[in-house]
């Protein structure tokens, strides 16, 4: 796991700074502390920060190729590279090293820009080419590796994270036509980002710099499938499946430093802790961050899961503490607004496993391959609402609305989520989903944004995303739409900033392509058997897990922010760090939001903290 940046000047006469790539590459010293190195060419610059995980002696970056001609920096594992170095000895390939890097080097050497389709893993690579002249740009996959990018003063710059395009000089010129699509989503979606003419590479795309033009190209996409002929055999996927996770696990657990794994308590990290026992010789360091709230605390199914396969595990507990450190950390790491709290927990768990081990394993991606969030459920639930008289499906809503005003606390709270069920549940899945992403009142950010011209709205945007949907049934489209949005946009971000801020490697087994691949093409009866989430993880690895976790209901790894806002500790923090936006957005309706989460009304805490977070960044 690496940072990577660098230039190319298209005037081949301006030579490259070394100063400026020095300050651009040590910007991102917090996501490779170990080693840095550069390279310097006439017209092109590139960097690299290490954080060594595997080769720790000769895998120093850039790597280059026998005859020089050929330079690389990763940022990544490419976890199958012991079977691809195998492969290209037989070609007449030797090795230098025993790093992956050399692997992607020589793979490259042999197939080209087809070397992307051999490599299981996660990554973001540079590959200069000085005989063709030309710059080859790779990004993984899923997106769980960032790569961004922009031209400026006739230059073409990248890295890593934005701070070191901003170091190189590129301003930051706010785009606040993307406003709308932030307070909806909270965050900034590929290609986009939060300042004008800079970009996020796409997930599966790459690109080739070459005469003084940046062309991009999809090397891969979810695959094809036939929704009258999905895969049905139960014992067939369960089978695949449990032969493929399995490997996914093993192949992640590669590794010349001290490792653990991520144990929220949930299904996902709990079958990875258990897969990784049976390979393990040695008892698995795991690491779980609890809540003195316990409609938020999860410690204890994971210490269920720890006592099972006898793990060391380390259990440590989230506090309000020092806010205003925690928001500037976060707008640091972000470089944008990023309005996903889940950012809090991340950073506190990885920060706590750093002190224990360099690498861990997660269990982000398994909702996603899984289709196993609530709102898988919520489709079902939507379509017997759909079959509901019209009388039933007005008045329910109108029941629900009057009830609630009745109830406090914690009752007032489920209520109003049973109620936006039921308002959206009659509607067209375009239209239901864009009012149920949001973490406040759909029409509030309507409110928010009204004074500020030229937006971009969400519809717009959705609209955009959904016409490249080859699927029909909204179970699939739901898929579709957690691959393409959820996971590159705010899920991987969340996790790469946050264990990257504290210089710790994540990887993620249910991310492995084969899984991917194998699960898209499953029926969503086999995926979901009735109302039962994760069926297939269930039937397999789920049967060694204990039966407390089964019991259990879903919780996010969210964080109580609605009652942290209320105590009168935080009062003033709230106002001053919404001072900016005030200026932009809507006053009175920003005011509303926070009254409302303040009485205990709604609970408007995640949404209040992206407002916060979009105020660092104005």
């Amino acid at each position: 796991m690496c940072g990577i940046t660098g230039f190319l000047h298209f005037d081949k006469e301006r030579k490259a700074d070394t100063n400026k790539l020095k300050s651009m590459t040590d910007i991102i010293k917090h996501r490779g502390p170990d080693r840095e190195g550069f390279y310097i060419n006439e017209n092109i610059g590139i960097g690299h920060r290490r954080l060594s995980i595997i080769d720790l002696n000769t895998g120093d970056q850039p790597m280059f190729s026998d005859d020089k001609g050929i330079v690389i920096v990763l940022n990544g594992e490419v976890y199958n590279y012991i079977e691809l170095r195998d492969e290209l000895k037989k070609l007449g390939y030797k090795f230098k090293t025993t790093s992956d890097t050399e692997v992607v080097l020589k793979a490259y050497e042999e197939w080209g820009y087809n070397c992307q389709n051999k490599f299981n893993g996660m990554w973001a690579f540079a590959i200069w080419d000085n005989s063709k002249n030309e710059l080859f740009i790779s990004r993984d996959r899923i997106g769980e590796k960032p790569l961004h990018y922009t031209i400026f003063e006739n230059s073409f710059i990248f890295g890593s994270e934005m701070k070191s395009l901003f170091s190189y000089g590129v301003p930051k010129n706010h785009d606040l036509s993307l406003l709308e699509i932030y307070l909806v989503l909270t965050n900034i979606p590929e290609p986009y980002s939060f300042y004008k003419n800079i970009f996020k590479l796409k997930a599966g795309h790459y690109l080739i710099v070459k005469n003084n033009k940046v062309n991009e190209f999809q090397y891969w996409d979810l695959p094809e499938i036939d929704e009258s002929n999905m895969l049905k055999d139960k014992e067939y996927v369960y089978s695949e499946f449990d032969l493929l996770f399995r490997d996914a696990v093993k192949i992640r657990m590669r590794s010349d430093v001290p490792y653990g794994a991520f144990l929220s308590g949930g299904l996902d990290s709990s079958s990875i802790v258990s897969v990784m026992s049976d390979i393990s010789r040695f008892p698995v360091n795991t690491f779980t961050i609890g809540f003195p709230e316990k409609d938020f605390d999860e410690s204890k199914l994971a210490l269920d899961v720890a006592g099972k396969f006898n793990t060391f595990h380390h259990i440590g507990t989230v506090l309000p503490g020092n806010f205003d450190e925690i928001i500037a950390k976060i707008a640091f790491h972000y470089d944008e607004p990023f309005g996903d709290s889940s950012a809090i927990p991340t950073g506190y768990v990885s920060k706590f496993a750093k002190g224990k081990v360099k690498m861990v394993l997660t269990g982000d991606g398994g909702d996603e391959v899984l289709s196993g969030y609530n709102s898988f459920v919520g489709i079902k639930i939507a379509l017997s609402y759909q079959l509901l008289p019209l009388i039933f499906q007005k008045g329910i809503p109108k029941f629900i609305s009057l009830f609630k005003y009745l109830s406090k606390g914690r009752v007032r709270l489920k209520l109003n989520k049973i109620e936006s069920i039921s308002k959206t549940a009659s509607l067209p899945f375009d239209k239901r989903i864009i009012q149920k992403i949001p973490y406040t009142d759909y029409n509030y950010i309507k409110k928010l944004v009204s004074n500020i011209s030229g937006i971009y709205s969400i519809e717009d945007y959705f609209s955009e995303i959904m016409s490249k949907c080859p699927y029909n049934d909204e179970f699939y489209k739901l898929m579709y739409l957690n691959f393409k949005f959820n996971l590159p946009n705010d899920y991987l971000v969340k996790v790469d900033r946050m264990s990257m801020a504290n210089s710790l490697e994540a990887r993620m087994p249910f991310l492995d392509y084969r899984l991917i691949e194998l699960m898209v093409k499953v029926d969503k009866n086999v995926k979901m058997q009735g109302w039962e989430r994760k069926s297939v993880l269930r039937k397999t690895i789920g049967k060694t897990l204990p039966d407390s976790l089964f019991k259990a209901p879903k919780k996010g790894f969210g964080i109580p922010l609605r009652e942290w806002f209320k105590k009168d500790s935080f009062g003033n923090k709230i106002n001053t760090n919404l001072n900016e936006i005030k200026t932009i957005l809507d006053k009175n309706t920003v005011d509303i939001i926070v009254n409302e989460n303040n009485k205990g009304l709604k609970d408007n805490g995640n949404f209040i903290w992206s407002l916060m977070m979009l105020n660092r960044m104005i």
